[in-house]
Order: C-alpha cells, then structure tokens, then sequence
C-alpha cells in the first residue's frame, strides 16, 4: 500500500539534506568590517578589513580631507607598532590606501594613522 504522504517528505527531506550538504561545502563567510574615528570635527578617518579570519586586506580612508588635498601619508600599526606606510591618494572625496590581502593575524588589533592627525582607527581580526 502506497502512503500518499512518503513522497512529499521524501522529497523535503532529500533537498534539506542537499542544503545542509552544500552548506557545509562552502568556504566560510567573509569577515569583512570596518570602524572609523568617532570624533565629527577634524578628520574622519575609517579603517576596512576584507578577508577571512587571519588573511584580510586593510584600506586606510580620510573621508573628509580638504578639497585641495590630493595625497597623504596614511600608516598601518599592528599590536601598537607602525608596520608599514604608503601614500593614500584621493578617491572621489575621500583619501584612500589599501595594503594588499596578507596575514594580519586575529586577535591583534590594526590601526590605520594619518600623516598630520592625531586620531587612529582600529579593528582586530576575528
């Protein structure tokens, strides 16, 4: 005797189990972030992780620079040490850097600085 509900569950189960398969293949997601100064007079300055875990690219962004600026040094400090600097140019209004993706760890916080600016922002890998 044929149960007229066997097939419909059968096939609901088939594909979520098809789901949870492909679920489970797929690389993680992406932990991307961002985080900028929080000061709203003076400099704007953003920091943006993308990557996955410990393997990310980090972007140093002045949102708010003078209309004449076209270029500034812009630093990257890892744990507290200036790790690298690179000259940041301008991108429509704002002034941007990206070091490209590497290790930057996780759990050790990044912080992108400014030339001329006293104000850091920071983001720690997870």
């Amino acid at each position: 005797m044929r149960r007229p509900w066997a097939t419909p569950r059968r096939s609901v189960l088939t594909l979520a189990l098809a789901g949870l398969t492909v679920s489970l293949a797929a690389a993680p997601a992406a932990a991307d972030s961002s985080a900028c100064t929080h000061h709203f007079s003076g400099p704007q300055i953003c920091i943006r992780l993308e990557g996955q875990g410990g393997q990310n690219s980090v972007t140093g962004i002045w949102t708010n620079p003078p209309a004449d600026l076209g270029s500034r040094d812009v630093s990257l400090h890892r744990g507290g040490r200036r790790v690298a600097t690179a000259t940041a140019t301008r991108s429509g209004k704002a002034l941007t850097h990206t070091w490209p993706t590497g290790d930057t760890g996780t759990g050790t916080e990044l912080c992108v600085k400014f030339k001329g600016s006293e104000r850091m922002a920071c983001q720690t890998p997870r």
